[in-house]
């Protein structure tokens, strides 16, 4: 990766760790895709890999991430979907040209169109959205328990109640918190 981008989230759901492409959304914030190439290399690290991108499918993909996260957060909460967020999500599964393969190990993968544009490979993290968000997947969508960062994430976890969108960001960022305090507390003592 180009040295000066922060380092990529990656995450075993594609549609919660494209969200993380924007992160400490409460304090302050890290654009992970802040150009149309960075958006490329992020696809390609995630087996999604296009010829190019401009700006407007920069701002497309943008565009999605947001929908995700706002019906993300929304269903973690138990909210009603924002009907915007739902449109959006929608309209952009439906407008790629991809589909899922079966690999000999008996895994799917995604196979976009011989000449892989940006929207095709954001049918397929829309499509994943979909399947999160609609509960289709064993698993229970959460909110990170970070003030600043407060990431959508799927929890797969046997009991479904992890508390960070990633141990060693946020988990570890709350832990050392936690114990400097405990141990400036035990100072006064």
């Amino acid at each position: 990766m180009p040295a000066g981008f922060p380092d990529f989230r990656l995450g075993s759901v594609l549609a919660t760790s494209f969200t993380a492409t924007l992160t400490e959304r409460c304090g302050d914030a890290v654009e992970r895709i802040p150009t149309p190439q960075r958006l490329v290399d992020w696809l390609a690290v995630n087996g999604l890999a296009v010829d190019s991108c401009t700006t407007a499918q920069l701002e497309l993909a943008r565009a999605l991430r947001e929908s995700i996260h706002a019906a993300a957060t929304a269903a973690a909460m138990h909210d009603a979907l924002p009907a915007s967020a739902v449109q959006a999500i929608n309209d952009c599964s439906i407008h790629g040209r991809a589909a899922a393969i079966l690999t000999p190990e008996g895994d799917r993968q995604w196979r976009l169109g011989s000449a892989a544009r940006v929207e095709d490979a954001l049918s397929v993290i829309a499509a994943d959205a979909v399947d999160i968000i609609s509960g289709e997947r064993d698993g229970k969508l959460a909110l990170c328990a970070s003030p600043t960062c407060r990431a959508a994430f799927f929890d797969t976890s046997q009991s479904r109640s992890r508390k960070w969108c990633d141990m060693n960001t946020c988990g570890n960022r709350q832990k050392k918190a936690r114990f400097n305090a405990n141990r400036r507390e035990n100072a006064r003592d």
